[in-house]
C-alpha cells in the first residue's frame, strides 16, 4: 500500500515518500544527494531527512525534459 503524498506546499515528506513517488531505493537517493543532485533536505537532530513538498516541486520542474 503506496502513502499518498502530503496535498500543502508547506508540508514535509519524508525520505520514504519521495522514495516511493519517484520508485527508486533509498541508496539510489543517497547517491544522489551526495553528488548534489537531490532536492534540498532538512536534516532532523534525529539523523532522518525531511523535503519540503515546494523543494520537490521544484526540483522535479528543473528535471523536465523540454524536447
Amino acid at each position: 500500500m503506496t502513502t499518498a503524498l502530503p496535498r500543502s506546499r508547506d508540508d514535509k515528506l519524508t525520505l520514504a515518500e519521495i522514495c516511493t513517488d519517484l520508485k527508486i531505493s533509498r541508496s539510489t537517493f543517497y547517491d544522489w544527494r551526495a553528488k548534489g543532485r537531490a532536492p534540498r533536505c532538512i536534516k532532523l537532530p534525529n539523523g532522518d531527512l525531511r523535503i519540503r513538498r515546494s523543494d520537490y516541486e521544484h526540483w522535479l520542474n528543473d528535471r523536465e525534459d523540454r524536447a
